[in-house]
């Protein structure tokens, strides 16, 4: 074994990130078993399978169980002056306290550990001690970190492969109201597309119930999930995330980091390390044909305007998820649903406008003086998506818009499908029984009428 003179070294549980650069010494006896016997784990248990989930840590020397990580190692510590090195390192902790539980009770802990003294200098206080390092500096305790590293990684990805098939129960939006059913996948994909929260690819997420959960729990303490600050209401929570750009996870929050595949890969490394890594080329040329990217690049056109706020966007599906998830107006399913026609589109936008510049809701018509008082009793009643029979506003009046220049109207979409195709060529409206017949119109005075010519254009 060997021992190390520290003079006035301060011992707590963090030393679990100190390593050992020198090796360290065991008998013959422990030299005979180490990888086979090791890697078997046949000292664990056959019912300790699901100690992750119950999360207790025992301790080495003792029948102490704790139910947190840090508790064990302050226990050990302070009780049995042993410090484990990079705890942190280490997957699956429970099952790598239970072999070495069974080892030292085979052999003394000083055929595995080396030996620290403290105070050991002529001219150090304080009393003298001996504390024990167990690290991956002894090849048996490198082997079982790999060992549970490698069995950890295979669970995981038995889990990310049953959640990418399985098809799972609806499960309601983080920002709107709908709700999607079926691989989890298409949750993610929608809350990226549709309200600009990227987590990464679905497929390098795993454990995504537990992870929506956490998600779903932050929104509802009203928590922002980048800067995990608090705010009074959803309303000005949701504002807050779109102005600040917001819409994302905390990377250096990590309670996230066992959602993510990259983080279980290699040892010691997390998604910070293998995202550090220098991943350049070997070919010289491959930087000078490599095409410039402009997936990021965004044309900026005319602002259009919310319906019931300041907010402006030339991007119409930024407007839309404004709307939809700061005010619950989701104009795309009231077209879907109502079954409104272009033109429908517009008299119902131009009707909202006149009733928010008149200060009237236009769930119970109720009129309020300002804007302030009228935006905040429809939030209030839920009035925002709220829209009225259609005689109140399918009306000629609202062909004509409130404001000069609503930009909103110019970003309505007229769908193809409003037309559909008769066998006899001509078309009819899906909104109306208007028919258009094609009709074909007669060529005169054409010089294609003289045959010598023709015979001439044929035969050159």
């Amino acid at each position: 074994m060997m021992h190390t003179n520290f003079p006035n070294l301060f011992i707590n549980y963090s030393l679990r990130n100190f390593k050992m650069s020198a090796p360290t010494a065991a008998d013959s006896t422990v030299a005979e078993k180490l990888v086979l016997e090791c890697l078997s784990l046949s000292h664990i248990d056959g019912d300790s399978t699901e100690l992750n989930d119950r999360a207790v840590f025992s301790c080495l020397f003792c029948n102490q169980t704790f139910d947190e990580k840090d508790n064990v190692q302050r226990h050990l510590v302070k009780e049995h002056k042993l410090v484990i090195a990079d705890v942190n390192l280490i997957s699956h902790f429970q099952r790598y306290l239970l072999y070495w539980k069974a080892r030292f009770k085979e052999q003394p802990v000083e055929d595995f550990c080396s030996i620290i003294l403290t105070n050991s200098g002529d001219k150090d206080e304080g009393p003298k001690d001996q504390y024990y390092l167990l690290s991956d500096v002894l090849s048996e305790d490198k082997s079982l970190r790999n060992f549970l590293q490698k069995k950890t990684l295979e669970d995981v990805l038995s889990i990310q492969q049953k959640e990418r098939d399985d098809s799972l129960p609806a499960r309601d939006c983080l920002f709107c109201r709908e709700k999607l059913e079926g691989n989890r996948g298409l949750l993610f994909d929608h809350m990226a597309h549709d309200h600009g929260f990227n987590v990464g690819l679905p497929d390098n997420i795993v454990y995504k119930d537990e992870f929506l959960d956490l998600l779903q729990e932050q929104l509802s303490n009203l928590n922002c999930l980048y800067c995990e600050k608090t705010f009074r209401d959803r309303i000005v929570l949701k504002e807050h995330m779109r102005k600040k750009q917001h819409r994302k996870i905390n990377p250096n929050n990590k309670v996230y980091d066992r959602f993510y595949m990259i983080n279980y890969l290699e040892l010691g490394k997390n998604w910070e390390a293998i995202q550090s890594e220098d991943d350049t080329a070997i070919d010289n040329d491959a930087e000078s044909e490599k095409e410039e990217d402009y997936s990021d690049w965004e044309e900026v056109g005319a602002q259009a305007v919310c319906l019931y706020c300041e907010f402006s966007s030339s991007i119409p599906d930024k407007l839309h998820a404004h709307m939809q998830e700061l005010h619950d107006l989701d104009l795309k399913e009231i077209k879907l649903r109502l079954n409104l026609n272009f033109y429908q589109q517009v008299k119902l936008i131009n009707y909202i406008r006149r009733q928010v510049h008149l200060g009237i809701c236009i769930g119970c018509q109720e009129k309020f003086e300002d804007r302030k008082a009228l935006t905040d009793h429809m939030h209030e009643k839920g009035h925002t998506h709220v829209i009225p029979d259609l005689l109140a506003w399918d009306q000629p009046q609202y062909f004509f818009p409130t404001y000069e220049n609503d930009n909103l109207l110019c970003q309505l979409e007229d769908d193809d499908n409003d037309q559909q195709m008769n066998k006899d060529g001509s078309t009819t409206s899906c909104h109306g029984n208007v028919t258009v017949i094609a009709e074909d119109n007669p060529v005169e005075n054409t010089i294609l009428t003289d045959e010598k010519l023709r015979r001439e254009i044929l035969m050159s």
